[in-house]
Formats: C-alpha cells, sequence, structure tokens
C-alpha cells in the first residue's frame, strides 16, 4: 500500500472536530464524565478509522477496520455508566459516545448528508425530551435514604418502614450498621417526585429518628 494525501481527508477531519464539538457541547455544559474533548477525540479517531478502513480495505471491502470501532467503542461508554443501588447515570453520555464514533464513521466513509441527519435527530432528542418529561407529570425517582433510631427501639424501624410503603412509596432495606447504642438503617425508595416533601415532613415529625438524609 503506497500512502497517500488527500485534501478531502483534511476536510472531513475539520468535519469530525465540528461534529465532535456540537455532540460533546451538552455534555459538558452539564458537567459530564465524557465532555466535548472527550467526544471530539472519539469523533475524530472514528472518522480517521474509517479513512484508513476505506484506503486499505478499498471499495470492495471498506468496513475492515471500521468493523472493530464498533465494539471497541463499547468499552469507552461502559466507563461512564456508573450504578448506585437503583441510580443508574450516563446512560445519555455512553449513548453519546457510541453515537458520536459512528457519525466519525460517517464522516470518514465521505457520508456527510447522513452524518448530518443523525447529528441534527440526535439534538432533537437532547433538547426536546426534557420539555416531554415536564409536560407528561411527575416522575419517579430512586435514591438512597438513611436514618438512624436508638438501638432500644430498633423493632421501630418496622413500623417506619411500613407507613413508608403505605405512601406509596417501594423502600428496600440496604444495610444496618450498629454503632455506640445507635442503629444507622439505610434504604433505597423509588417515588413520586411530590412524595419527597411528605417523606422528610414523616422523619421530622417522629421523635425517635435521631437524624435522617432524604
Amino acid at each position: 500500500m503506497q500512502d497517500h494525501w488527500e485534501m478531502a481527508d483534511v476536510y472531513k477531519a475539520l468535519l469530525a472536530v465540528a461534529a465532535g464539538i456540537i455532540l460533546g457541547l451538552e455534555r459538558e455544559m452539564k458537567d459530564k464524565v465524557a465532555g466535548l474533548k472527550t467526544i471530539t477525540i472519539i469523533c475524530l479517531g472514528a472518522a480517521l478509522f474509517g479513512i484508513l478502513s476505506y484506503k486499505i480495505g478499498g471499495t470492495s471491502n471498506p468496513t475492515t477496520i471500521a468493523a472493530y470501532v464498533v465494539s471497541g467503542v463499547g468499552f469507552i461508554g461502559a466507563g461512564a455508566i456508573f450504578k448506585d443501588g437503583f441510580t443508574i447515570s450516563g446512560l445519555t453520555t455512553a449513548g453519546i459516545i457510541w453515537l458520536a464514533a459512528a457519525v466519525g464513521l460517517s464522516i470518514g466513509f465521505g457520508e456527510y448528508y447522513v452524518a448530518a441527519t443523525f447529528i441534527a435527530a440526535s439534538l432533537i432528542i437532547i433538547f426536546v425530551t426534557p420539555f416531554i418529561n415536564r409536560l407528561s407529570g411527575s416522575r419517579k425517582l430512586a435514591r438512597q435514604i438513611w436514618f438512624i433510631l436508638p438501638a432500644a427501639q430498633l423493632d421501630h424501624k418496622e413500623q417506619i418502614l411500613a407507613d413508608i410503603r403505605a405512601a406509596d412509596i417501594t423502600v428496600d432495606v440496604r444495610k444496618l450498621t450498629l454503632k455506640e447504642e445507635k442503629m444507622e438503617v439505610v434504604v433505597e425508595v423509588v417515588l413520586m417526585e411530590e412524595k419527597i416533601k411528605w417523606l422528610q415532613e414523616y422523619f421530622v415529625s417522629r421523635k425517635d429518628v435521631i437524624a435522617f438524609t432524604c
């Protein structure tokens, strides 16, 4: 294979950088783990793999190298996903990383209109869905809370959990810790947004609860 330089490759690199900036800017504004720099580099790197795959594989089999980008970028996306109890964060960022690689490959293969179409579609999804969520009403939230009871009143724990469940809140006990005559109870709850205030007022009203987070 003979190395050859083409002006079109420069244009593809510039377009890949622009596409990465467009896709990464929203993540950067929200201070996500993979922001502007990461997504731009992924998009640029995918474009390079697309260019090399086309140059090496030729028109008959241009996906020789590019095929591995799809699986390889999955490892990067997986690093952006975090699970904390019921809460899973980073899925949108991982999806944008995956999309950035696909857009970069499209640019590398010279499919500019396809890349532009999917960038526009992704921006519509990113910026329109929050308004749709607001219009759809209350959403369920998952969070971890804890409260502390005197060790002598540990039996009150079951009554507290029963009261919470009676308020149509899903609750699951995750950990019990006994320390210095106090029992710390860690639970995970799934509740409607408007139930948070009720939960706070409930814990405040109980004289047996020494401390809590909600």
